[in-house]
């Protein structure tokens, strides 16, 4: 008699509607994030930032959300879930809008790390999901609300670049996202129905759990390890290829470099797809095909000289099936790690995600680096480097990897 309706029970607490909510509310906290990015040049010069200075500006913000991973998503084993992603709400927003009232670099540095501890609250959702999903659709359901940060991530630049365009001022998009931010609270306050975590562990007892977690649990080791070197080629192409279209080769606009962007969020539906094929026990053919693709679509951009006919083209491709392979792993590494257990998941997905914006952090500096040391060739062959050594992880590990992911998924 309990098997007839337990099952529906479940959907009920995994409505469509409600997995809808959670992917639009961790897109948005997710765009805060990458607001200031194209912005950074014009934020620096009116805070008065040396030139060569202006991408602290960015990374300061992924201080805070390294911080938060470490020391706060962990606490959504510990206190009840909507309570504290309604905390961390508050302060991102008091976040957006210390960034948006700054007028020197010191509040402003001080406001972009409280929005990257606030930020966080993204993987105390991504958890709560699994929670709320059963166990036969939660590949489905945690790659929909990923799909969302992805979006989130994607769509942040061209709209913060539009924005700013239209209001002639960069401190728009912070107050426009402060509001929005205070908007998400009243509608989840409403409707998130409460999730008490299992764990009896103390704070402290807690935060020493995660090293535990990353000696006894391989597939938390090898997850993280791709998460990481997939992050680096993303991150890597992102910051890059900016400059390359702003360069001599192509010489676009804002706004174009602002469609281009758009145009590859295309790619980050893939993690809808790829959750599902983990709900099937597909995971390492999945797998596979996500670490190959961001690998191919960094050899796709340099098929042809930068600047040459359809080089453009290509990049665009390249930019759709390189966002495909990072949404794709993102989702089969969140599945594989939510299956361990219910009582840990926020500090496997802190773990998980610390090293994901550990390798994004990584790619950004090296592909700066690169691009001005080498141009797009350099570049391009130094993001090849991460997506390959996830793969000879991979095919070096199968049999562990057999053994433990396929009865995960």
């Amino acid at each position: 008699m309990d098997t007839t309706t337990q099952p529906s029970v479940e959907e009920e607490r995994v409505s469509a509607w409600l997995v809808l909510l959670l992917a639009f509310a961790c897109g948005l906290m997710a765009a805060n994030v990458y607001y200031a990015q194209p912005l950074a040049g014009l934020i620096g010069s009116s805070l008065g930032v040396a030139e060569g200075a202006t991408g602290f500006i960015v990374t300061v913000t992924q201080i805070g959300i390294g911080a938060g991973m470490l020391f706060v998503v962990p606490l959504g084993d510990l206190i009840e879930s909507r309570r504290l992603v309604l905390t961390l709400l508050c302060m991102t927003t008091l976040g957006l809008l210390g960034s948006g009232l700054s007028r020197h670099v010191a509040p402003f540095m001080v406001a972009a790390c409280l929005l990257g501890i606030g930020s966080v609250a993204i993987h105390v959702l991504v958890p709560y999901a699994a929670h709320l999903a059963p166990e036969r659709i939660r590949g489905r359901v945690v790659g929909n609300v990923t799909s969302g940060v992805l979006l989130g991530i994607m769509l942040a630049r061209p709209a913060s670049s539009f924005v700013t365009q239209l209001s002639s001022s960069w401190h728009t998009i912070f107050y426009l996202s402060a509001a929005l931010m205070a908007a998400l609270m009243i509608l989840l306050a409403l409707a998130l129905p409460p999730r008490r975590p299992l764990s009896k562990l103390g704070y402290f007892e807690l935060l020493a759990s995660m090293r535990h977690l990353v000696f006894t649990q391989p597939v938390v080791r090898r997850r993280s390890f791709y998460s990481g070197c997939l992050g680096a080629a993303f991150s890597l192409f992102w910051t890059t290829t900016p400059l390359l279209l702003a360069g001599p080769a192509f010489r676009l606009s804002q706004s174009g470099i602002a469609l281009f962007a758009l145009i590859g969020v295309s790619g980050s539906v893939a993690a809808t797809v790829s959750g599902s094929l983990a709900d099937r026990g597909w995971t390492r053919p999945a797998t596979a095909l996500a670490m190959l693709a961001v690998a191919g679509a960094l050899l796709l951009t340099r098929v042809v000289e930068p600047g040459a006919s359809f080089s453009l083209t290509l990049l665009v491709i390249a930019g759709v099936v390189l966002d495909f392979g990072v949404s794709s792993n993102m989702s089969l590494g969140q599945r594989a790690i939510f299956s361990l257990g219910a009582q840990f998941r926020s500090r496997v997905n802190g773990i998980y995600m610390t090293t994901f914006f550990a390798g994004s952090a990584l790619g950004s500096a090296l592909g700066g680096w690169t691009y001005a040391q080498g141009g797009w060739p350099l570049a391009s062959l130094v993001g090849l480097v991460f997506p390959l050594m996830a793969l000879v992880y991979f095919v070096t590990d199968r049999e562990h990897f057999a053994k433990r992911e396929s009865s995960a998924s």
